[in-house]
């Protein structure tokens, strides 16, 4: 399996402006790592990716699989900012897999 077949193509929406992203199984540690090197965001992710401090929220539109799971630390931290719906997510706890493909992921600023 090579670089093409582990290609991932998703959009990603940021005030307004989409952009389509291009990247593959692995290239980053998780989606919070690729949209801060990728779009270069300012006060993003500020706990390094472990959940807590809500600094990466996203809503995602048409993820499958095993990332539509919320665990770890994720629901409790969303649920502290008032989220509570199936599609605001922590990037953070989004590995790049698969499962992003064809998505549309909006960053939220808040």
């Amino acid at each position: 399996m090579g670089i093409v077949d582990n290609k991932i193509l998703f959009t990603v929406v940021e005030d307004g402006s989409k952009q389509i992203i291009e990247t593959y199984i692995g290239e980053y540690q998780n989606l919070m790592a690729l949209l801060k090197d990728k779009l270069y965001l300012d006060d993003f992710g500020e706990c390094g990716g472990v959940g807590r401090c809500a600094t990466c929220i996203i809503k995602t539109n048409g993820i499958s699989g095993k990332s539509t799971i919320k665990d770890r630390n994720e629901p409790v931290t969303l649920s502290k900012m008032g989220y509570g719906d199936a599609f605001t997510r922590l990037s953070c706890q989004l590995l790049i897999t698969k499962d992003l493909e064809g998505s549309v992921i909006e960053i939220l600023t808040f």
